[in-house]
């Protein structure tokens, strides 16, 4: 039996949730090797330049001292930033592939691990509103109710079709 055009659109949905969760992942993998290899500098100052040259955003300043930042930051930390971005990279990469695999432990596993994040998100966002603390603070909370939704609805229609 073909799929609905209601169940299809939220295949649709649940596969860009995979695909944001695996380019997340490849995000996380390169600013883990590179803190791992020694590469933050280089890579900082390269972000730097490009933030500085084409004004992709508007709150350049907001990202050079965030960029100062990491500079200032001494070997040890930035290998264990590396370390955790490569371990948030694994989890990521388990939720997105899954999630393309229409797997039902993935969607129950991103709903936990995108939800732990918004007590974080919601204290950042008190201390230091800003626009892309809104976004992912917003788009979480959707992922998460959208997923939440998903999975009722799922386990309504198989108790009412069991025996």
């Amino acid at each position: 039996m073909p799929p609905t055009p209601s169940s299809a659109d939220r295949d649709e949905l649940l596969v860009a949730i995979g695909v944001f969760k695996l380019v997340k992942m490849a995000v996380l993998i390169a600013l883990g090797l590179a803190a791992l290899l020694g590469a933050p500098e280089q890579i900082a100052h390269g972000l730097a330049r490009a933030t500085h040259w084409t004004g992709i955003f508007s709150g350049r300043a907001i990202v050079q001292r965030a960029l100062a930042k990491l500079l200032s930051l001494d070997e040890r930390t930035i290998h264990r930033i590396g370390l955790a971005s490569l371990l948030y990279a694994a989890i990521f990469a388990t939720e997105g592939i899954n999630l393309l695999r229409k797997k039902r432990w993935a969607e129950w596993l991103t709903i936990g691990v995108t939800a732990s994040f918004v007590p974080l998100e919601l204290y950042e966002l008190v201390h230091g509103p800003g626009p892309a603390k809104g976004l992912a603070l917003g788009l979480n909370v959707a992922i998460v109710a959208y997923l939440v939704a998903r999975r009722l609805r799922d386990r309504r229609r198989r108790s009412a079709t069991a025996p």
